[in-house]
């Protein structure tokens, strides 16, 4: 990457947060990003996508959301441009964390119909936050509540022409007592699937209301759980979303899936401190993709999947020369990026994605429904650009310093 010619004078801050000196630093130009000519063809990669507030909506938590349905829409054009399809109505939309249901809804509604116009893939996640975990309790009647809705959700998704991404719920965490109880609700719930779904594993990193998802707290007992559950449902079945940020688990589980008989069930990684080495895969195979990440990094990420395309062997089983090394290469340039991004505590991981759209201009204000903007510090923020300009992730350079000096004045730094 070469030079931008820009510069931009950011404080380093003591870990007190003090501030302790300034560097000025000279942006580098955009990395050399290119839109693909036709479909991407040897990995399936979704970029799960945030969601931008009205400016001057009450955005404060617990107000319901107010979104700015044009500036949400058009970041998810800019993703299916590059050739990725979208997760939406997921974590990273904030689901269960500023999202409320009927935001949601209507999120779903937009982005498959816009989808659609666009000819592009979506898939959307269907979970139960429409209940109230406090006031579910353990028992057949919470049991039920449970499977109530997620029919209701998986219904809106199939309804608006989306593919379903059933999400882990809180509620079932609560009253699930074995895991005969997960048994027992995914069976209903994929009883009502039209086509093949997508399953959701989501670790207690990214939501503690999570732990001992599949009846366990033990990650073995628990996958073992989940292979049950695919082994039963293989047809209904697309794939399956891990975000456990573990690539020795996830490529375990990616052979074990491998090993079903007749299986075709995709390993999406969720994998966002990993992902390069889980995608770029080995002798084995590969993981597809499922990212919150990727919502920040698309134009890099679909530069790097073109370049898997280029030599991947027939049927995508195993790297095999220049451009998967430079694909792997790409990814690896923005892992540092992705690390910061998702560092403890995981579940803010959404203001850093929303910090860099507003950097690129994708949105007018750096905001998040229900104030989760001020899920990071300053110092978070301030090396996040740092990170982002290594990678060549700041697109419009000159915007992205005078957004960085009207943060730092903002916050009490002056240049």
């Amino acid at each position: 990457m070469g030079s931008s010619g820009v510069t931009v004078r950011l404080p380093r801050f003591d870990d007190d947060g003090r501030v302790a000196g300034t560097e000025e630093r000279t942006l580098h130009a955009p990395g050399p990003w290119t839109v693909p000519e036709g479909p991407l063809t040897s990995r399936v990669a979704f970029a799960a996508a945030h969601v931008v507030p009205q400016v001057g909506a009450d955005n404060t938590p617990g107000s319901p959301a107010s979104v700015d349905w044009d500036a949400t829409l058009a970041y998810r054009h800019r993703i299916w441009e590059h050739g990725l399809g979208v997760a939406d109505a997921m974590d990273t939309a904030q689901r269960g964390m500023g999202l409320d249901w009927a935001a949601t809804q209507e999120l779903v509604r937009r982005s498959a119909a816009e989808a659609k116009t666009a000819g592009a893939r979506v898939a959307c996640g269907a979970g139960t936050d429409q209940l109230d975990p406090a006031a579910v309790e353990p028992g057949e009647a919470g049991l039920s509540a449970v499977v109530d809705a997620y029919r209701e959700q998986v219904h809106v998704v199939q309804d608006a022409g989306a593919q379903v991404i059933v999400m882990a719920s809180r509620a079932l965490a609560k009253v699930a007592r074995a895991a005969e109880d997960y048994a027992r609700v995914y069976d209903a719930v994929l009883a009502e699937a039209d086509e093949p779904v997508i399953l959701h594993w989501l670790g207690p990193m990214f939501d503690p209301a999570l732990a001992g998802y599949w009846g366990s707290e033990t990650v073995s007992t628990a996958t073992r759980t989940f292979l049950d559950l695919i082994r039963a449902h293989q047809d209904r079945i697309d794939g399956v979303k891990v975000s456990l940020l573990d690539a020795q688990h996830e490529v375990g589980l990616r052979r074990s899936l491998a090993a079903l008989e007749g299986s075709r069930v995709r390993l999406y990684t969720g994998d966002d401190f990993n992902y390069p080495e889980l995608i770029a895969g080995d002798e084995q195979g590969h993981s597809d993709a499922l990212l919150g990440i990727f919502a920040a990094i698309y134009p890099a990420a679909s530069t790097a999947l073109q370049a898997f395309d280029e030599d991947v062997a027939d049927g995508g089983a195993a790297p095999a020369g220049a451009g998967a090394a430079r694909g792997h290469a790409i990814l690896a340039s923005t892992e540092p990026l992705g690390r910061h991004i998702f560092a403890a505590p995981t579940y803010y991981y959404k203001t850093g994605v929303a910090f860099l759209s507003w950097l690129n201009g994708f949105q007018p204000g750096f905001q998040l429904v229900g104030g989760l903007h001020s899920g990071r510090s300053l110092p978070h923020l301030v090396e996040l650009a740092r990170l982002a300009d290594d990678c060549g992730m700041l697109l419009e350079p000159e915007l992205a310093a005078r957004r960085l000096q009207a943060l730092l004045v903002t916050n009490g730094v002056e240049a």
